[in-house]
């Protein structure tokens, strides 16, 4: 995505619901310091960019709260149709191979088609998701990947890095004249975004996630 000319990617976090007392004894303190540095998505930002791809850990086959809520907080945007029409997307991690990555992506999909979002998969056109001879996420519903749980923790593989909802440089391309891509993340260990060297292209390299779905 940075190597479009005029395409600008940026990393937004939603507010984090539960007290850093709680998060510390579920083991996220660290991640909730980590994440720090990351700006909150104000709806201004939203309502301004031209393509939002949404990170969300999978909580019991649905999204999680603090982006459930992050959502409900956009009627304004709503209102004013500031979304219609704008390319949308959304990427998740679970914490076993059959944690409910497609069920919580479709749950993304059902607001941003109430706000008239284009909404952007993950193409048979990466081959990679129809591999067999690895444990993968990703579907046509969107990219994803398998966290692992306790001290198991997984961490993306490269088959799952170069998963590209958008797809490819194509999609930043026809967005480049104001060219303003937001990736919005929750503010918790779910989805964790500079973890991992950025890669060319839109690969998930360029909006990395998931050290997931370890926390309830």
């Amino acid at each position: 995505m940075r190597e479009v000319p005029g395409c600008e990617a940026v990393l937004r976090r939603v507010p984090e619901t539960l007290s850093l007392g709680v998060l510390e004894k579920v083991g996220a303190g660290e991640f909730q310091k980590e994440f720090s540095r990351v700006p909150f998505c104000t709806m201004e930002e939203l309502g301004v960019a031209d393509a939002v791809i949404f990170g969300t850990p999978t909580r019991f086959g649905n999204m999680c709260g603090q982006i459930r809520q992050f959502f409900d907080a956009t009627g304004r945007l709503w209102g004013v149709g500031a979304l219609v029409g704008k390319p949308g997307s959304a990427f998740t991690s679970s914490a076993t191979q059959h944690g409910g990555q497609e069920s919580t992506i479709l749950s993304v999909h059902t607001t941003l088609l109430h706000h008239g979002m284009i909404i952007v998969g993950l193409p048979y056109t990466f081959e990679g998701q129809s591999r067999l001879d690895e444990i993968t996420g990703g579907s046509p519903y969107g990219a994803s990947t398998i966290a692992g749980n306790g001290p198991d923790i997984r961490w993306p593989s490269e088959n799952e890095l170069n998963e590209s909802p958008l797809p490819g440089q194509a999609r930043c391309t026809d967005c480049a004249e104001t060219g303003r891509l937001i990736r919005v993340c929750p503010d918790r260990p779910g989805v964790y975004p500079d973890s991992l060297p950025s890669n060319s292209g839109s690969s998930i390299r360029a909006r990395a996630f998931a050290r997931g779905s370890r926390v309830p």
